[in-house]
């Protein structure tokens, strides 16, 4: 199916020269006479890279057919993660380079998003939020518990980030994916 270059709004999932990406960001520019310029800031799903493209007046582009799967997170071998379809308990193994950062936020068992490009995954899309247990942080000073001071916290992943001085050691938070920033404590 064709997409027009007005369709390329952020979020919107293409190919270009075979290869699928999705807009980052997306800006219109209408010159006179009716005709428009799109200038787009493209991912590709198949390595990460980060292009700029510009599209003129009304070239068409190739939508790219791909799919989503849930998935749970089964185990990883320090260079391959595993994963599996829950219906169809079909398993799919995919290098670490792959999952790249998203590693510090599953643990066995979570249920992610695998996107698929001709069969092959291509990426994992985590949750926007995950929560994770606190295996180590230092202890609150008495009476510095004001929510403005943070100190270092060890998750069960094994990633550390900074989270508020009030947290303590056994403790589950919220973690956003997007930039492993603490966002609040999971109440029990």
């Amino acid at each position: 199916m064709a997409l027009s270059i007005t369709n390329l709004k952020k979020g919107v999932v293409f190919q270009l020269e075979g290869e699928p990406y999705r807009v980052v960001e997306y800006n219109q520019k209408v010159m006179g006479r009716g005709g428009s310029i799109v200038n787009v800031r493209i991912k590709s799903l198949l390595d990460g890279k980060v292009l700029e493209k510009t599209f003129k007046g009304n070239e068409q582009l190739e939508s790219a057919d791909v799919t989503t799967q849930s998935v749970q997170y089964l185990y990883n071998d320090g260079s391959l993660y595993y994963f599996m379809n829950q219906e169809t308990f079909e398993q799919f193994e995919i290098s670490a380079d792959l999952v790249g950062d998203g590693a510090g936020y599953i643990k066995e068992g979570d249920i992610i998003q695998l996107q698929f490009f001709n069969g092959q995954a291509i990426s994992v899309e985590l949750p926007k939020n995950v929560p994770l247990l606190v295996t180590y942080t230092e202890n609150a000073v008495k009476g510095d518990t004001s929510s403005s001071i943070t100190k270092d916290a060890t998750l069960e992943t094994g990633i550390t980030i900074k989270v508020p001085a009030f947290i303590k050691q056994g403790d589950v938070i919220s973690v956003d994916t997007s930039n492993g920033a603490y966002r609040e404590r999971v109440k029990e």
